[in-house]
C-alpha cells in the first residue's frame, strides 16, 4: 500500500491531446519511480488552471510542474524534475544540468514548443477545439 500523500507527489502538467506529449507520458507512467508523480492531463474537463495557481494560457504553450514544496518549474528544468525521480533517468538529469547541456537543451525545448501546436492532435482536434486556451500561431 503507497502512503505518499498527494501533497509530497511532483505534479506534472501536460497536453493530452498532443499525441507526442501523451506516448512520452504513458512512458513516464510505466516507470520505476512513477508513483511518486502526479500527473494532469491539462486538457481534461476537469482540469483548471487558474484552481491550480497556473496562468492558462502559459500553462499550454510550455512545460510546467509544481514541487512538493509548491514551487514550479518550467521548460527543460520541469523535464529535470521528471528524470529526478525516475530511477531510469537520473543520469540524464544530472547531465541535463550542465550548463552547456542545459542551454542546448532549451534551445531545442524552444524550438519543439513552437512547433509543438501544429502536431497532430488527438480526438482529431487540429484547431485545438477541445482546450479553450490552445492557440495555433499563423504565420
Amino acid at each position: 500500500m503507497n502512503n505518499m500523500k498527494k501533497e509530497n507527489k511532483l505534479k506534472v502538467y501536460y497536453d493530452g491531446l498532443c499525441i507526442l506529449c501523451s506516448r512520452e507520458i504513458v512512458h513516464y507512467q510505466k516507470q520505476v519511480g512513477a508513483e511518486r508523480i502526479e500527473f494532469i492531463d491539462i486538457c481534461s474537463a476537469e482540469f483548471d488552471a487558474k484552481s491550480e495557481g497556473l496562468d492558462p494560457f502559459q500553462v499550454h504553450k510550455i512545460m510546467h510542474v509544481r514541487k512538493p514544496d509548491g514551487s514550479l518549474a518550467t521548460r527543460v528544468q520541469a523535464f529535470i524534475e521528471i528524470w529526478e525521480r525516475l530511477p531510469r533517468y537520473r543520469k540524464l538529469a544530472s547531465l541535463a544540468k550542465i550548463k552547456i547541456v542545459n542551454q542546448g537543451l532549451e534551445v531545442g525545448y524552444s524550438l519543439f514548443a513552437s512547433i509543438r501546436p501544429l502536431l497532430p492532435r488527438r480526438k482529431k482536434s487540429n484547431d485545438c477545439s477541445d482546450s479553450p486556451y490552445c492557440e495555433v500561431k499563423n504565420g
